[in-house]
């Protein structure tokens, strides 16, 4: 197994963690991820009611006895969720581990420290990183440009923003975004990092909850067919390429404001994508990763075949190179 900070601290056998993702994170793929040794996460908000987060929450602890977490995205909006009754039911639920997503979550890190639960903030950004650690969380999810959803406005890639994570923080951090398989996980490793976040690589599992003929669009999908939208409006998102996402990149490009585009992009559209199958229904979140799916597997067999090629990779490289020692060398020479 691959020992990391991140997993003695949270008590997992491997370095991954199923992200929350909207519509996606249920019980039978948390549950799927932390048996196999990995850190699934129920998302909060997909359940419409606090006591229907509840009610998955036992649903996940009846399927599984390790370690799973719940993710509370703090989203700004006209109609925001009751977020004190969700955080209420994550406590009293006894869930040890909440991953923290979106606005300032002071609050709701306090609270939950208050009750013994570690926390995990998802940022896109080392500034927001050092916030994170700065009000007690117990670990960061770096989130780099590839990422599906939001990643930021700075378009920082993995391959810098990890290694710039390492050099300021002093906390655990998993690595989120354009990641897929081992050889992502040996280089998030090699970078610094203590393990890697995945969403859109655990959207194509057995147990994923996303509708079949989405899952194959991803597998033959590349890395090419996503789009950023809303950039104009500072609140970037990463999508797959379809008519709605290319309106609404057209109509914020002509001057257009979010008025012009709430009905193209409102989440009910993307569950119906989830749930239907027919990706023109809405805009739907996908990252760069999907050039590297090629096949979907049970969450399970995912989460150890990871780990055990990130091993390899590790231990050799595969073969590909070969550290010689520097006087041998000079003298082969």
């Amino acid at each position: 197994m691959l020992t990391t900070r991140f997993t003695e601290q949270f008590g997992i056998d491997h370095p991954v963690v199923q992200g929350g993702m909207m519509f996606v994170g249920r019980a039978e793929l948390a549950a799927a991820v932390s048996n196999a040794g990995g850190l699934g996460i129920i998302t909060a908000l997909t359940q419409p009611t606090p006591d229907d987060l509840a009610a998955e929450i036992a649903r996940c602890r009846a399927l599984t006895d390790r370690p799973f977490g719940v993710n509370i995205t703090l989203t700004l909006s006209i109609n925001p969720p009751p977020f004190a009754e969700y955080r209420r039911v994550i406590i009293e639920s006894g869930i040890s581990v909440v991953e923290t997503a979106g606005s300032d979550p002071t609050v709701h890190i306090e609270h939950f420290k208050e009750h013994g639960i570690k926390v995990i903030h998802k940022c896109t950004s080392v500034a927001h990183a050092l916030k994170a650690q700065r009000i007690g969380a117990d670990a960061v999810s770096i989130d780099g440009f590839e990422c599906a959803g939001h990643p930021g406005e700075d378009d920082i890639p993995g391959l810098v923003l990890i290694p710039a994570t390492a050099d300021a923080l002093s906390i655990p951090f998993v690595a989120s975004g354009g990641f897929a398989d081992g050889r992502g996980l040996a280089a998030a490793l090699a970078l610094g990092a203590d393990g890697i976040n995945m969403g859109t690589r655990f959207m194509c599992t057995e147990e994923s909850p996303v509708h079949d003929n989405i899952k194959q669009l991803i597998v033959g999908g590349t890395e090419k067919d996503t789009r950023l939208i809303m950039r104009q409006l500072r609140n970037s998102m990463r999508v797959a390429r379809n008519t709605v996402s290319d309106e609404v990149i057209d109509i914020l490009g002509q001057g257009g404001r979010f008025r012009d585009i709430k009905d193209l992009v409102a989440g009910v559209r993307g569950r119906r994508v989830f749930a239907e199958g027919d990706p023109e229904l809405g805009v739907w979140t996908v990252g760069l990763s999907q050039g590297l799916i090629h096949d979907i597997p049970s969450a399970g067999e995912l989460v150890r075949r990871i780990a055990t090629d990130a091993e390899s990779v590790i231990r050799g490289l595969d073969g590909r190179v070969v550290v010689a020692d520097a006087a041998v060398a000079r003298g082969a020479s």
